[in-house]
């Protein structure tokens, strides 16, 4: 009986998984790479100064009060369609994709506390490179919660936070870092490339929190490939966002010529 070569086996194996690699992130954070890079060139080019200018997230989308929730709402839920997908796609008979993924309830005190830790590693740092990124001039003004206030703001914008949370760290940490591992690739070439993606799809802000994206995706990975766990990743980043779109107002005030967006 012939024999077959573990090249030929594997091979088509890989080019499966490498089409799926980017259809998933065509469908998700690549398009929003993507855009970030187109963002960034046209604000450069702008001849308004970085410095004036601003990006806001979580916007009012009618003035319609129930239109907007509607809106806001429904953006959010089918926003997660990309975290179903990478779910099911990482599912086998078997094999349960949370588990895989480290986002269960198997530990939650360590996860909790492990969340919180990162918070303090990662947040201090961050705010302090936004500061000086908007000091200097190369990051934009970002409103984080321009929403009207109604009874629903609030809810909603945890809810887009711990979105972003689960978007970003299931598909760019859990399931890029099983997929690239199964591809042959090294550790801290999944490290890089995921924390390269993390910074590109923050392009819009400026040139500040690119980089500061990508120090929080090397740090992020790291943790991973350590604990294997994606829920302390997930709990510290909607933490952050939280804090970003809650706290806005109250950051507003305290710092307005560093935070305001130019007039």
């Amino acid at each position: 009986m012939p024999t077959v070569s573990v090249s030929r086996l594997v091979a088509p194996h890989h080019t499966r998984y490498y089409w799926e690699i980017g259809i998933v992130l065509a469908l998700s954070l690549g398009a929003s790479a993507v855009y970030s890079l187109v963002s960034i060139v046209a604000r450069l080019t702008d001849t308004t100064p970085l410095a004036d200018q601003s990006a806001t997230l979580n916007g009012s989308q009618s003035t319609r009060e129930w239109l907007d929730f509607t809106y806001q709402f429904l953006g959010i839920a089918f926003g997660l369609a990309a975290v179903a997908l990478v779910l099911y796609l990482l599912w086998r008979p078997g094999q349960n994709p949370f588990t895989r993924l480290g986002f269960d309830l198997t530990r939650p005190r360590k996860d909790v506390l492990g969340g919180f830790g990162l918070l303090l590693v990662i947040g201090i740092p961050g705010l302090a490179l936004y500061l000086a990124g908007r000091a200097f001039g190369f990051t934009v003004a970002v409103v984080p919660s321009p929403l009207d206030t109604f009874w629903w703001t609030i809810p909603i914008l945890v809810f887009a936070a711990l979105k972003a949370a689960l978007v970003e760290e299931l598909i760019v940490v859990g399931y890029l870092f099983t997929r690239l591992r199964e591809l042959g690739w090294s550790t801290w070439t999944i490290i890089l490339s995921s924390a390269v993606l993390r910074g590109s799809y923050h392009l819009y802000q400026g040139i500040g929190p690119f980089f500061g994206n990508v120090a929080m995706g090397v740090v992020f990975g790291w943790c991973y490939t350590r604990w294997g766990r994606t829920t302390p990743l997930v709990v510290t980043h909607w933490l952050l966002d939280i804090l970003s779109f809650v706290g806005y107002p109250l950051a507003l005030a305290w710092w307005p010529g560093l935070l305001a967006p130019a007039s």
